[in-house]
């Protein structure tokens, strides 16, 4: 594409791939033409990284891909704007004197010191995702927009409520917020802008997977009040916290592979997980019209209802969902305990035996490992030991035939004798190693099936970074609006940490959330005053070589040097 040039000369912005002779290293970059009468010159934009491997290229060209799109979309905001360049020139030093940094030490002192790192990094991607479009009438709600800005990322740097995020930015971040204004902001946080910001949560990861995502891993977890009044939203309901006494919220998460968020929806509290699948993908076909989806999920989400619905459709959807083996019919749970309808198959990361079965006209792929099955053993062996303490201390043993994770192993001799089933034991061996899944993704041999699975483990880390790094539950809000309000901002907080993630791995190196995290709430700026002068100063914090990197990537500018804020 091609644009009138800062100089008043067209250019065009385009992806270079370029090789080293002798070498499989190729490294990405995007690159813009500029045209000097009939002289092309090309100057690199953005250096986006080097790839060893296929894939990595792939990657690497698929992520100078989707930024190319911001440039073709706004390229002054990311192709130095005379505006942009502007605010490069007008550094405090410039309007200084070189006299004004002759001072005297013992006339310093440390007004504050203010975390900058956060803001440095997420704000500029928060807007590059376009958050700071979903509600209605930015340019009138300015305001709103700033205080949405500010508590997405105060939850990323520590998720705590709002009166508490109020305070943090303001004794930490030098952000000054009015509580009661915050409130009002979640309430322009409605249907539309919730719906907005998951079309822009898919539009940005579908640009990172070339324009094609044929697989989304799904899950539901629940979130539960401080509270036991219900109302239309809040309902008590089956709680993966066990607070089952106290009304909660189901919340639908769905993610890629790399754990990219397509989108989320929220249900009352007492749904059935199982539900919310069929409504979830309706949705997407409908919106972003996907021919193809094979959506992953575990055996919790599947019944017979759904797997029904889903293949009976007119566009049938493909699934891979996880097996209870042991509610098996008896007949196919000793074909699948016979070693003798089993392959073995290498895999990367070990050696599996592999079989297939038919479940009433459905394709029901079981794997064997031995890692899983030394794991299975070991975790039994663990409960039984624990189960003999305990049973040898317990006055009334009786009491543990009340648990069915405890009663599976044990057996009652008269009226008053508890002791081991070792025939139970045996038998639960027998399915130690084995894994099933249920799928009718007919174009997947049984080894991508399996390997498409293990991904899901993606979808469980997602809900592990919403519930504990950014800390979505418990909610201490009550109006239904508010609470949805509460998940949207999480969910924001969730979908930038992802993104910075997955960028930073593909640029540099792997690091969780919580590691970069710590990188960026390191890189501070203390405010010093010299009292006898009347200036202010800027003292930029030691950065690290990982948080100097992820503001290298971003493309984000760093001082290192001390700078003149304020003459009185």
């Amino acid at each position: 594409m091609t644009y009138p040039s800062r100089r008043g000369y067209p250019y065009r912005v385009f992806v270079r791939v370029n090789t080293t002779p002798n070498s499989p290293r190729k490294s990405v970059q995007i690159v813009e033409s500029i045209r000097h009468g009939k002289q092309v010159r090309q100057r690199i934009v953005r250096y986006i990284g080097i790839a060893h491997a296929d894939d990595e290229l792939e990657s690497l060209k698929q992520l100078a891909e989707s930024i190319k799109i911001k440039l073709e979309a706004d390229h002054q905001s990311l192709l130095f704007s005379p505006e942009s360049l502007a605010k490069l020139k007008q550094k405090p030093e410039e309007a200084a004197e070189e006299s004004d940094y002759h001072v005297n030490l013992k006339n310093l002192r440390e007004e504050q010191r203010v975390v900058s790192g956060i803001h440095d990094v997420y704000g500029p991607l928060f807007e590059q995702m376009g958050f700071n479009e979903i509600i209605k009438n930015p340019a009138r709600h300015r305001a709103a927009v700033k205080m949405f800005r500010n508590i997405v990322l105060a939850r990323i740097a520590n998720p705590a409520s709002k009166r508490s995020s109020v305070a943090m930015l303001e004794e930490d971040f030098g952000v000054s917020l009015n509580l009661d204004l915050v409130y009002k902001m979640m309430d322009h946080l409605d249907e539309k802008a919730v719906e907005k910001m998951n079309d822009l949560a898919y539009q940005h990861t579908v640009e990172l997977f070339g324009q094609k995502i044929d697989v989304i891993f799904f899950d539901c977890t629940t979130l539960y009040f401080e509270t036991f009044e219900e109302d239309e939203f809040r309902r008590n309901g089956y709680s993966k916290d066990l607070k089952f006494n106290q009304p909660q919220v189901l919340l639908a998460l769905m993610v890629t592979k790399k754990g990219l968020p397509i989108g989320y929806q929220a249900f009352s509290g007492n749904t059935y997980e199982g539900h919310t699948l069929i409504p979830a993908m309706n949705r997407l076909r409908e919106k972003y019209q996907i021919d193809r989806v094979v959506f992953v999920a575990d055996a919790g989400m599947m019944n017979e209802a759904n797997l029904g619905k889903l293949e009976s459709t007119e566009q049938p959807f493909e699934y891979i969902v996880g097996s209870r083996l042991k509610n098996l019919p008896k007949a196919v749970q000793e074909a699948v305990l016979n070693p003798k309808n089993y392959q073995e198959v290498a895999t990367e990361e070990d050696t599996l035996r592999i079989g297939q079965f038919d479940v009433d006209g459905r394709k029901l792929v079981v794997s064997y490992s031995e890692k899983r099955a030394y794991k299975d053993a070991s975790d039994r062996k663990k409960a039984i030991e624990s189960l003999q303490k305990k049973l040898a201390k317990k006055k009334n043993p009786k009491e543990y035939l009340s648990n069915y994770g405890n009663r599976k192993y044990l057996t009652m001799e008269g009226e008053a004798t508890i002791t081991l089933n070792e025939s139970k034991i045996e038998q639960a061996g027998r399915w130690d190693g084995l894994h099933g899944v249920f799928t009718n993704a007919r174009q997947m041999n049984n080894q991508e099936v399996l390997k498409q699975y293990n991904h899901l483990w993606e979808v469980e880390e997602a809900f592990r970074i919403t519930k504990h790094d950014l800390k979505v539950r418990p909610v201490f809000h009550w109006k239904p609006s508010r609470v949805k309000a509460h998940l949207a901002i999480s969910f924001a907080a969730y979908t930038l940490v992802k993104q910075l993630e997955y960028r930073v791995k593909l640029l540099h190196r792997n690091m969780s959330p919580e590691q970069i995290r710590q990188s960026l709430i390191r890189v501070q700026t203390s405010i010093l005053y010299d009292s006898k002068r009347k200036i202010r100063y800027g003292l930029p914090s030691r950065i690290s070589p990982d948080a100097r990197k992820i503001y290298k990537l971003m493309n984000i500018p760093h001082r290192l040097t001390p700078y003149l804020i304020q003459k009185m």
